[in-house]
């Protein structure tokens, strides 16, 4: 006989005498909520420790499946969510200071739904068909979340679970195929599944089969995902000048960039790469600077790529461009980067939250943003797909341009700020996630470090630039031809996990329908002398 669901109470919620009296007070439940949201971090570059993923959401899960009620749940999920998303980013706090708590606390709202999800599937000792179903329902929670902070003014997509299986060469297949999305998915489900293994012994056998399930589909699209046709190499030259802070950094960077470019003279390369910002000046305005480019492209033979983040001469405000120059000089192929980092490139509400620059390094002026995405023909047939820092992590847009017919994606980035922190491999990890989800190779140059490339598949390719070098490197590309089950359909598994909430919403709400009326209480009669009388007499 199934066991009966009852909120708070079941096997396997038998917690020491002491962990109860610190989970009972409201300040050490919130203090362990915040603590269990921290766990997945390590899971991420620097520390990379991309199996502690799948283990890292069971204290979180335990927590709130534990919770008295459901509003104690979703603050559980709320307080974790601040805690993930304060330690993801924690390499903000030099920069944002306060106000990286405050982001951490707005952010981490989403989460509490998912809490709630948390304890309405998994508390108390739900049927096995039940806790079989929070394996689909818990991680398709987790991806709403992961969905709606994807949105550029909450920070964008940076610390999606799925993204921490970077270097996992079966999570790379399951990218191709669903994205980061699909690798999120798998990654919750095996952490739910952990958690009915250990709280629920009567449905063990169902929670080692679905692992097994989980285990043999992950295999199954390792040895037959499809993959893009590899058709001939690019050498592609990538420029790191380093750090340069200071009065007259950015002329001084220029010269550094020019001088390692020098260097690629008579290697052949078919492109040369700088990174975000590696020009302070406007090309139409300087045309001295346009011409000394002009000359770095016919001393090696190749085009160069160049990131403009100046005061635009035919258009008000400041952009940041990606702009190809030739032997001839900037060409007609520009890119305005389009999706700004908050504070960095912009504070949102400035009229309100403008004295944040004076507390921390947020933007003087507002950036001004681009319209379109572009894909850059170069002269020797090749197509180049540019992408500004963080839009590296946006999947919807490297997707496009490979849609598009990019047969080579570039992020140029700067990472200077985050020098020493966890932020330049965290970034130059999301290249591998955007290679496999598209099939085509990536570069991922910057100023200072990590600079590095993945090929169609995710895999390295050649050395990473590390944040103690300055140099210029030639990578050997393989491009690709074809597109991904991913380039071509899209967030079919966010879609699916939509599906799944709406039909648990569904199955909700027809129970609550059904559910029988309280029935009114029944007045008891009084006899003449005034005493109640019983029922039935």
């Amino acid at each position: 006989m199934a066991k009966r669901w009852t909120p708070g109470r079941g096997p396997g919620q038998g917690p020491s005498a002491a962990v109860k009296r610190v989970l009972a007070s409201r300040g050490g439940r919130g203090a362990a909520a915040v603590g269990a949201g921290m766990l997945p971090a390590p899971a991420f570059p620097a520390p990379g420790l991309w199996w502690f993923a799948y283990v890292a959401l069971v204290p979180w899960m335990l927590l709130a499946r534990s919770a008295p009620t459901g509003r104690r749940a979703a603050l559980d999920g709320w307080l974790g969510g601040a805690g993930f998303v304060l330690a993801v980013h924690h390499w903000l706090l030099p920069s944002l200071h306060v106000f990286t708590l405050l982001l951490a606390a707005l952010v981490g709202l989403l989460w509490l739904p998912w809490g709630w999800l948390v304890r309405l599937m998994l508390g108390g000792g739900p049927t096995v068909p039940r806790a079989l179903a929070a394996v689909v329902l818990l991680p398709s929670g987790w991806l709403m979340v992961e969905l709606a902070r994807s949105w550029e003014g909450l920070g964008g997509p940076w610390g999606l679970l799925g993204s921490s299986q970077w270097e996992v060469t079966a999570g790379l297949r399951l990218a191709s195929l669903g994205g980061v999305w699909l690798v999120s998915l798998l990654v919750v489900a095996v952490n739910v599944l952990l958690v009915v293994l250990l709280t629920l012994p009567y449905a063990r056998t169902a929670a080692v089969s679905a692992l097994v399930a989980c285990v043999l589909l992950v295999g199954a699209c390792w040895l037959w995902a499809p993959r893009p046709a590899q058709v001939h190499t690019a050498r592609v030259a990538v420029v790191q000048p380093g750090v340069f802070d200071g009065a007259g950094s950015a002329g001084r960077r220029l010269a550094r960039g020019e001088e390692l470019t020098r260097t690629l003279a008579g290697q052949r390369v078919d492109l040369v790469v700088w990174g975000e910002s590696s020009v302070g000046e406007d090309l139409t305005a300087r045309p001295d600077v346009a011409e000394r480019l002009a000359a770095l492209s016919r001393l090696v033979g190749a085009d160069v790529l160049v990131n403009v983040d100046a005061r635009r001469s035919d258009r008000p405000g400041i952009h940041k461009s990606s702009i190809l120059v030739g032997p001839r000089g900037p060409t007609e192929a520009r890119y305005d980067k389009m999706r700004l980092v908050p504070f960095g490139e912009y504070v949102p509400a400035r009229a309100v939250l403008g004295w944040a620059t004076s507390v921390g390094r947020a933007a003087g002026e507002d950036r001004l943003r681009g319209t379109h995405q572009v894909v850059m023909p170069l002269a020797n047939g090749l197509r180049l797909g540019p992408l500004v820092c963080f839009e590296s992590a946006f999947p919807d847009m490297s997707r496009r341009l490979a849609r598009d017919g990019a047969q080579l994606l570039v992020a140029q980035s700067a990472t200077s700020t985050f020098q020493g922190s966890w932020a330049p491999r965290q970034h130059a990890s999301l290249a591998a996630l955007r290679a496999a989800e598209t099939g085509r190779p990536m570069v991922h140059a910057t100023l200072t470090g990590v600079s590095t490339v993945y090929g169609p598949g995710g895999a390295p390719v050649g050395e990473p630039l590390g944040t103690d070098r300055s140099a210029a490197a030639v990578y050997d590309v393989p491009l690709a031809h074809g597109l991904t089950p991913y380039a071509r359909y899209g967030n079919w598994a966010v879609t699916l996990a939509m599906c799944a909430l709406a039909l648990l919403l569904a199955a909700e709400g027809v129970r609550s329908l059904r559910k029988p009326a309280p029935r009114p209480p029944v007045r008891s009669a009084r006899t003449v002398r005034g005493s109640p009388a019983r029922p039935g007499r």
